[in-house]
């Protein structure tokens, strides 16, 4: 009798801050944003409070804070704009996880890319940084109902894949998106962006942590804990 087949796994991917360094560009075109409504001290710290949220759901809140009358869809489009100016011109892979997309690619395995981030930006991170070559399926959380901690684009991005939610393993570095990965059934790597958030209980319940982010993070030690199921 043969045994039951057991379906590789996918890997689905947060694009910033996981993939790739763009939470500068995110910071930047926010803090430009923010000035042209007389908003002058926007900080990096401020700005750690949404990474990993999506940008409607982050501007919606500073909408708010700040007292804003502009409707969230013009802010909305004015940062889009400004970021795809910054992320069109000097976007960066991190080096790792170049390598492990790369080896990934070269074995066949199938990856998308899930992101908070509007499709435009997506295709623009991607090519400039030449990912697009390696990973063409992309999901936009403008393309979902909501964006995460909700699962949706997980979700998408695995029926994109032809792959069941179970067999899908997420790479990801902000607690909304470890929670979204869980909520889609899925096993979840975190590599926090913020080293100092890396003792989150949220994070400590991935099946595997990288504690000290993209410092620790190696393609090596990925595709070993891949191999052992």
């Amino acid at each position: 009798m043969s045994s039951p087949r057991v379906q590789a796994p996918a890997v689905l991917l947060d694009l910033d801050g996981t993939l790739v360094d763009s939470e500068p560009n995110y910071y930047e075109a926010g803090r430009r944003l923010l000035a042209r409504y007389g908003v002058q001290d926007f900080s990096w710290e401020n700005h750690t409070r949404f990474i990993g949220i999506g940008t409607r759901e982050t501007l919606t809140v500073l909408r708010a804070e700040y007292g804003i009358q502009a409707p969230v869809d013009e802010l909305l489009a004015a940062k889009n704009a400004i970021y795809l100016e910054l992320a069109g011109t000097s976007t960066t892979a991190f080096p790792e996880m170049r390598a492990l997309v790369e080896r990934l690619h070269g074995r066949g395995v199938p990856m998308a890319v899930a992101s908070g981030s509007s499709r435009a930006a997506i295709e623009a991170t991607l090519a400039v940084t030449g990912l697009y070559a390696h990973i063409p399926v992309y999901v936009s959380a403008e393309e979902v109902a909501h964006g995460k901690p909700e699962p949706d684009v997980f979700l998408e991005a695995a029926r994109r894949l032809g792959a069941e939610p179970a067999s899908c393993v997420v790479l990801e570095d902000a607690v909304p998106g470890v929670r979204a990965a869980h909520a889609a059934g899925m096993r979840c790597v975190a590599v926090p962006y913020a080293e100092t958030t890396a003792d989150e209980g949220v994070f400590r319940k991935a099946e595997l942590l990288f504690p000290g982010g993209q410092a620790e993070f190696t393609a090596d030690a990925l595709l070993d804990w891949l191999a052992a199921g």
